[in-house]
């Protein structure tokens, strides 16, 4: 169930991808909250240069990893203005991190692909639940999954 604090730090996921998309990157953004409600980590997409790993999720598995105890990577919260890709659900699960929250969905990012006329990722689209035993997801959220549509649209029409 999302809440109000859920829509604050997923309003700043798609700050995030804002910024991504004005620096000429892909528009993702990820926030990581500690079970206090302390942002940890933040970061955008950074692939532009060639590498596709370099997702924020995946960002914050590692970061969590280094900085952080198992039993508080339990208790975090990853948020997202889309949905992890399968690597940066793995990496979520490899490294323990609890609760996912996303403005929009992998199934929804897909379509509007389509929409744009873009072909289909190479990578097979899981769920995270597909990919993560045991998980607490929560997501989409319609009106912040639109304003990401929007910076997806504003990318891929820039790239035309």
């Amino acid at each position: 169930m999302i809440n109000n604090l859920d829509l604050k730090h997923l309003q700043r996921c798609v700050e995030l991808a804002k910024i991504a998309l004005e620096k000429g990157d892909e528009p993702f953004g990820s926030v990581l909250v500690s079970a206090d409600g302390e942002v940890l980590f933040e970061d955008h997409n950074h692939v532009a240069g060639g590498d596709h790993t370099q997702h924020p999720e995946f960002a914050i598995a590692r970061w969590a990893a280094n900085n952080m105890k198992p039993e508080e990577r339990i208790k975090a919260t990853v948020y997202t203005s889309g949905e992890h890709c399968p690597m940066c659900a793995a990496a979520h699960g490899w490294v323990g991190l609890g609760r996912i929250v996303y403005a929009s969905s992998s199934k929804q990012l897909v379509e509007w692909l389509a929409e744009l006329g873009q072909a289909p990722s190479r990578v097979r689209n899981l769920s995270i639940q597909e990919v993560i035993n045991d998980i607490s997801v929560d997501g989409p959220v319609p009106e912040l999954a639109e304003e990401v549509h929007q910076l997806h649209r504003q990318f891929h029409e820039k790239r035309s």
